[in-house]
């Protein structure tokens, strides 16, 4: 019997639904919320500085989440023109998901310290998938590869000489990540870092 076709399974399976949604929603808003204070409202205009599930949710980026373990959201649209300063707001922006979904695995691991009581049972359960999917999802948008978040911070910070190369990268990006993931070398990759950053981040929780 298959680990989904078990009691356990589905559970776990069911788990990983509030715990992708909170994941892509606050990552998403997290680069909203930046690009706001840093003079940009381009996001809060169309309604993405919100987490509403609903309004950051993408079909495949979640899919992608639900069952591999890393995955994306609809973009929060960024206008650099609003920036004062374009390269440095850029990356900040480009950090701020990472930061919000590294910052859920920290709340979860303060939680786990100061009332371990309260994570025993499913929500012990709950409070793990969460962790794993924030950092997942963390860690995935941090790779230099385009589209993702990590690729943005590469491209503020190469010299002039490089960017040629950069967008080449660019308008392969996606067949590069469907290819390491479907070929298993991302997923063989990131597991030591996730495991090791959710270590760091809620130590409690990982050896719960």
């Amino acid at each position: 019997m298959s680990d989904f076709a078990s009691p356990d399974g589905i559970i776990r399976f069911l788990l990983r639904l509030p715990a992708i949604l909170w994941a892509i929603s606050f990552h998403e808003f997290c680069h909203g919320w930046v690009a706001y204070k840093l003079g940009d409202r381009t996001a809060a205009y169309q309604g993405r500085l919100s987490l509403n599930p609903l309004a950051h949710l993408d079909l495949v980026g979640a899919i992608m989440l639900l069952f591999v373990g890393f995955g994306w959201a609809k973009p929060v649209p960024i206008n650099s023109r609003y920036f004062k300063n374009p390269r440095r707001d850029i990356a900040l922006v480009s950090v701020a998901g990472a930061a919000g979904n590294f910052l859920t695995a920290f709340v979860c691991g303060i939680v786990a310290s100061v009332a371990p009581f309260a994570i025993r049972g499913a929500m012990g359960l709950f409070m793990i998938t969460l962790l794993y999917i924030n950092v997942g999802l963390g860690v995935f948008n941090l790779i230099p590869i385009p589209p993702l978040d990590g690729s943005k911070i590469l491209g503020v910070m190469l010299p002039p000489s490089m960017m040629r190369a950069y967008f080449f990268l660019e308008q392969y990006g996606m067949i590069i990540i469907l290819v390491l993931v479907f070929t298993n070398i991302l997923p063989m990759i990131m597991s030591p870092i996730v495991y090791n950053v959710a270590k760091l981040l809620a130590r409690p929780l990982v050896y719960y």
